[in-house]
């Protein structure tokens, strides 16, 4: 059900255009396209070269690397009124390809990659865009950012957050950021189920709900003297006789032993 929900989420964020346009600064690879009103020669799309400098019409290399899109418009809208090219010139600039403004996703998600910052985005619109989060993965997610010199690292809980509706950690995006998200926690069970092996631990899951996902008892099995391997904090394996209604814990390994009689 958790799954739905986030899935629902993700593609309601998607179809509803959460990410606005946003002034982005420009940089080396930049894919842009400028066109000048009542000027379709001057019309021109071309690529930010490594140096920071674009190519146009007229004014031969421009530099604009570091510029905002609407600051790059005004210094060509400038520079070709000043040099007696055109008069009061409306230029517009599109960004089409934002290859120095992008994202890394990574860990288990539908479709790992870096994406382009090429709008004002958040952590469930760069999710979105990367197909959401796969089968294996878990609620938590990694935001790890650099603002100047300084190295931050944060953790959302997706599924609470769209939970509880509340959207105060739907962290805002900046190029260079990395977004990880973790695999889900699993457990282990083993002895006398029906399909022993790891399985995906759910919150707040029951001893009981961990011999469910194991298929059942089988025709040998009892309910009587379930054990758990846990490691404590200090790593050292304890073994534990469980209830039906103790809570799994991530990497435990649930033992079922066979009846007696």
């Amino acid at each position: 059900m958790k799954r739905y929900v986030l899935r629902m989420a993700l593609f309601l964020l998607a179809l509803t255009g959460q990410a606005m346009a946003a002034e982005l600064t420009l940089g080396p690879s930049d894919v842009v396209k400028v066109t000048v009103y009542n000027n379709p020669d001057l019309a021109v799309e071309t690529r930010v070269s490594e140096s920071g400098f674009i190519t146009f019409p007229l004014l031969g290399q421009v530099a604009v690397s570091g510029l905002t899109v609407s600051a790059a418009e005004k210094k060509l809208g400038t520079l070709l009124e000043t040099g007696g090219f055109v008069k009061k010139p409306q230029v517009n600039m599109l960004l089409t390809l934002a290859q120095s403004q992008q994202v890394s996703v990574l860990g288990q998600i539908n479709r790992p990659g870096r994406y382009p910052m090429d709008a004002r985005r958040g952590l469930m619109d760069v999710l979105a865009m990367a197909g959401g989060i796969a089968a294996d993965g878990g609620d938590l997610v990694t935001v790890v950012s650099t603002r100047g010199d300084k190295l931050s690292k944060e953790t959302v809980d997706i599924i609470q957050m769209v939970r509880s509706a509340n959207f105060d950690h739907n962290v805002e995006l900046a190029p260079g950021d990395v977004v990880y998200v973790e695999r889900a926690p699993r457990f282990y069970i083993y002895g006398e189920v029906q399909r022993p092996g790891p399985f995906r631990l759910e919150r707040n899951m029951t001893v009981v709900q961990a011999l469910s996902a194991g298929g059942g008892l089988t025709a040998r099995g009892t309910e009587r003297g379930i054990r758990i391997k846990r490691r404590d904090q200090a790593g050292v394996l304890q073994t534990i006789d469980a209830k039906h209604d103790d809570l799994v814990q991530a990497d435990d390994v649930v033992y079922v032993k066979e009846s007696l009689f």
